[in-house]
């Protein structure tokens, strides 16, 4: 780890003024009265690849398998709706145990092991859970899924409306207070020691780091946070289903989080939007080859060096700049 990692981790962060700014943007949604449905999707993706960005950007884990917290807070949600209660925060609640409850069990077997095998175990686990899903019909439907159930209004006086204004100011505000937990988390002395590992493993033992345990919590955090991401997905949508653990949508949500930008945390929410309004434009004119679009942006992404880009940008020309360099010579 570096001097320059160290100094940029302590520095003083305001996770205040970056969630005033994601719920500025946010509430620009408003405006746009026919895309509330998407916006609300956007702002779930967002918080399932933020909690990725967790275990792949910051403790520096590659796993394909994080659908599994995702399928079992939507679950979790979807039943505490149907069989106890359907307020949202209860339903939200379960979602966050259920997802955080897996990754801890779980975790204590998959970080045993590094590199390919850890990234295979979590595929692994994702994949017995929907095979337990499609099996236990009594609880969660099997192959028809959770449906039927209708969520309370929030907080007792904001009820989800057709349109999804309600929802997608919930969801909304989810992520922005999801948001500001795991800004706190990674520039906290926890989060500085997880940061450690990804960069230098082997000599955080020699500082009294136990590597095993905080990646074991960061892990659990993980989870937490995909577990509210899938409750809350359960619960604007009134429908729960095997999709919930599908592999395509741990695939997606790495897709985001490498447009965006792994281990930094506003790239989880730009990757999610970048992907989802491109899904939802190129989709629309052209339903099955729209994969061709997010293929070439990875394409771009991957084979042109930062380096190069950089300088590229660094040679367009900038009016602006040679305006204010003359004002400055003309008053000196």
């Amino acid at each position: 780890m570096s001097r320059a990692d160290i100094e940029r981790a302590l520095a003083p962060s305001s996770p205040l003024r970056h969630c005033a700014i994601i719920a500025g943007v946010g509430l620009c949604g408003l405006l746009l009265p026919d895309q509330w449905p998407l916006l609300a999707r956007i702002a779930v993706m967002a918080l399932f690849v933020l909690s990725l960005d967790l275990v792949v950007g910051i403790a520096g884990l590659a796993t394909l398998g994080h659908v599994a917290f995702f399928g079992m807070g939507a679950y979790a949600a979807g039943i505490v709706a149907l069989r106890w209660s359907a307020d949202p925060l209860l339903g939200l609640a379960a979602g966050a145990a259920a997802g955080a409850a897996t990754a801890a069990v779980s975790g204590l077997l998959v970080l045993r092991y590094q590199g390919f095998t850890f990234l295979m175990l979590t595929v692994a686990v994702a994949q017995i859970l929907h095979s337990l899903a499609n099996k236990l019909r009594g609880w969660t439907g099997g192959d028809d899924g959770l449906s039927g159930f209708v969520i309370d209004p929030v907080l007792g006086i904001a009820p989800f409306d057709l349109e999804g204004k309600v929802a997608y100011l919930y969801a909304l505000a989810v992520l922005v207070g999801s948001y500001y937990l795991v800004k706190r988390i990674v520039d906290s002395p926890f989060g500085l020691s997880v940061r450690g590992i990804h960069q230098c493993r082997p000599r955080m033992p020699a500082l009294g780091t136990q590597v095993g345990l905080q990646l074991w919590k960061i892990y659990v955090v993980a989870g937490l946070f995909a577990g509210m991401a899938g409750a809350v997905s359960a619960q604007i949508s009134g429908i729960v289903g095997l999709d919930s653990f599908g592999f395509s949508l741990s695939a997606e949500a790495l897709v985001m989080l490498i447009l965006g930008g792994a281990g930094r945390l506003y790239g989880a929410l730009v990757g999610a939007a970048i992907f989802m309004v491109l899904h939802h434009t190129a989709s629309s004119i052209n339903p099955y080859h729209w994969l061709f679009v997010i293929g070439g942006l990875l394409m771009a992404i991957v084979l042109v060096p930062r380096a190069s880009l950089a300088a590229w940008f660094r040679a367009m020309p900038r009016p602006w700049a040679h305006g204010a360099r003359a004002g400055k010579q003309e008053a000196a």
